[in-house]
This record gives C-alpha cells, structure tokens and sequence, in this order.
C-alpha cells in the first residue's frame, strides 16, 4: 500500500519544501516530492508530520560498530548485523558499510567472505551496503588506534584475494600511497569500482596530490591520522584542499576535529565533497567506561574514546549528532549538512542512483526529525522501521 507523507518541511537537493508532501509507491519508491497542494490524488495510508523535518535517510561508510558491537566478529557476525541494522535507525542511519581490517590475510578473508553471504539478504532496519576495509595497508607511523601488528605494505596477490572473497561488496579501500605497491593496488581496486582513500599516511604534498590525481578519490577521516598542513610542508590536508573533485571524509563529533578547521575544509572544497562520518566504536550509544578496538582496550570518558597514551580510538558518535555539530558550530546551512551525510557518501560508493536523495524514483530511505534533529520517524525502502510519532 501506499504511504502518503504530508504537511511536513521537506529537504530535497535543490530546494526546502514548507507544507510539503512526500509519496511512497507500492514498490518502497518514491513517487512524488513536492508542495502538499500539488500532490496528486492518491489511496493508501496517511501520515501527518507536519511539525517535523523530512531528510533522506543517512549513510555513513565509515563506521566499526555500536551498541556494544564490533565489526568482524566471525562467531557471531549474522546477530550482529541484525541488531545493530535494528538498533542503528533511531539515529536517522538507513545504510551503512561495516569498516573492518584483521590480524592476517585469512582472517581478514574470511571476514570479508562472511559479510558479503550476509549482505546479499535484506537486514530488518538499515541496509548494509558493503565492506570498507580500513587497512592492513597502511603507514605504521600513522597508525592511530590501529593495531601494529595487523598493518603491513600492499601486495598485488592479497588484494586479488580480498576481491574475490567481497566481489562487489567492497566498496571502500583505505591504503596509504607512500607505501611500496600501493599503486598496482590502488589501480585494482579502481578497475574493480572499489573507492580508494587516503589515510593513515605519512605521505607528503607531493605524494598525495599524485595519489589524488591518479587511483585515489577520497579521504579518510580528513585531519586524521595523516601529514597536517604546514605553510613548508602541506602534507595529506594541504593535497586535499587544493584538489578538485575529491571527497573527503569529517568525524564532526566535535573532538577529532576543530569546528574552525571543519570550515576550512568546507571552504577549500566546497559542500559537495564533504562526506560525515561517525568511524564509531562498539561504545556509541552507550555510557562511559571500558571497551575494546581492535584487540586493545579503549576508555571512554565524556564521550571521548582514548587508548592508555591517549590516542583517541574511533568515536562514540552518532551521524544525525554530527550533521547537527555541522550546522550549530561550523554554521553550514542545514541543507548542507544533510548533504554531508546522505548523497555525498551515496556518490562515494555509487549509490547515488538508486538512493541518497528525496527524488522521484529513488529508494524511500528517509527520516522526519526536529529541529535538534532527532529522529521520529525512519523508513527503509518504502517501509517504517522506527517510529515514535
């Protein structure tokens, strides 16, 4: 049956729709978009939001786990899925790729292998929409909260392995470009239509602008982990403000990264390149206390995930927070904001056909909020996954 959304504010790409109305067809598409008075005539069930905000359902392709999960956990991976797919709406996400590494090729293998059985059916609440593999090839130096014993240089025969476990599954492959190989890998995995970003690398201007001008596309987590920007030395951050065309992940929680240097970023490469991510751990949405990444223990304070030296380990983060953190203290439009978080990372791993946006024929994955952005209502391919209007 049909669902009719109306009354409500309406975000779509190009304009913010007052009195708005939004109609959901049979097949979990949407069918119309636009002001309520313009609305054809249609039957089914009827949904009055009209003191609530309509945004397209959030994507984050940058993100470990929450609610207590982690990523990758072979013995109980199906479950995991499940609940963090369920648990994961209330905060505005309809799509999300997992972000894993292992402690070898055959572990990582295996992983890969086991998530892809399970994205090929249907989750009960956010889809999954692939595998982003952060690491193992990356710059030590650079490792963040990685583990060291896990990162090791590119080789054309593991990375062949990784593809044939994932398939098209693997959407997103972090490598560092100073490393030896990571060119022939990088190449396989564009030629694959696998999304390659920059980080944890200690590569300087000159290497990255290279990497952005040849295999490379995107960022990870802009800021982090990577070669700063020095008026001598630009590093990863210089190479990507002064790059066209490439986009470039934010952790906005508002810890990782300074909201001023968050303007920069939004400044130099504009709105439509900016791609808000949570990189969230199995602590998000829980309270302060122990956890643990990637075999290491994590303590969570204020929100703040730090292993003992201090190196903050991935965030406690929740996106529809960030897009709030956008719009309150960088000062993007809210329509910006949303961009950020929903087309922009859709564009990255070549969803934006079928989703991303609140445009006639595209997938029904949308959200209603407030004005603080929290969610009410979200929707999954045409169907209602969470509510509390």
């Amino acid at each position: 049956m049909a669902k009719i959304i109306e009354g409500a504010k309406v975000l779509t790409p190009g304009e913010v729709i007052n009195n708005g109305a939004v109609i959901v067809g049979d097949n979990g598409k949407i069918a119309y978009v636009g002001p309520k008075d313009l609305a054809p005539s249609t039957a089914g069930e009827r949904l009055d939001l009209g003191k609530l905000t309509i945004l397209p359902g959030l994507i984050d392709i940058h993100v470990h786990g929450g609610k207590g999960i982690t990523f990758g956990n072979l013995e109980t991976l199906q479950e995991d899925l499940q609940t963090y797919s369920n648990w994961i709406v209330q905060y505005g996400v309809t799509g999300f790729l997992t972000t894993v590494t292992g402690p070898n090729p055959e572990s990582l293998t295996a992983i890969i292998r086991s998530l892809s059985v399970e994205f090929e059916a249907s989750l009960p609440g956010a889809q999954g929409l692939g595998i982003h593999l952060e690491g193992p090839f990356m710059n030590i130096a650079k490792k963040g909260a990685q583990n060291p014993d896990w990162i090791h240089n590119p080789g054309l025969e593991e990375a062949e392995m990784y593809l044939d476990a994932g398939g098209k599954w693997i959407k997103q492959i972090t490598i560092a470009p100073e490393l030896p190989g990571a060119q022939d890998v990088a190449k396989l995995f564009r030629d694959a239509g696998v999304s390659v970003a920059i980080g944890h690398s200690n590569a300087d201007y000159e290497t990255a602008s290279a990497a952005l001008e040849t295999y490379w596309n995107h960022v990870t987590h802009t800021f982090n982990a990577q070669t700063g920007l020095h008026h001598r030395r630009p590093g990863v951050v210089g190479a990507v403000m002064g790059s066209d065309e490439i986009t470039a992940e934010l952790i906005a929680d508002l810890i990782h990264v300074h909201p001023a240097a968050m303007k920069v970023l939004v400044r130099c490469i504009g709105v439509d390149w900016v791609v808000l991510v949570t990189d969230a751990m199995e602590a998000a949405g829980l309270p302060d206390g122990n956890y643990q990444l990637l075999g290491a223990p994590v303590n969570v304070s204020g929100g703040k995930a730090t292993q003992a030296d201090g190196t903050i380990a991935g965030s406690t983060a929740l996106l529809n927070q960030c897009v709030k953190n956008m719009h309150k203290d960088v000062g993007v439009s809210l329509q910006d904001a949303v961009k950020m978080a929903s087309i922009n990372p859709a564009r990255v791993i070549v969803e934006d056909v079928k989703g991303g946006s609140l445009e006639p024929g595209k997938k029904a994955d949308l959200i209603a909020v407030d004005d603080e952005l929290d969610v009410y209502l979200t929707m999954v391919n045409g169907e209602i996954v969470y509510s509390k209007v």
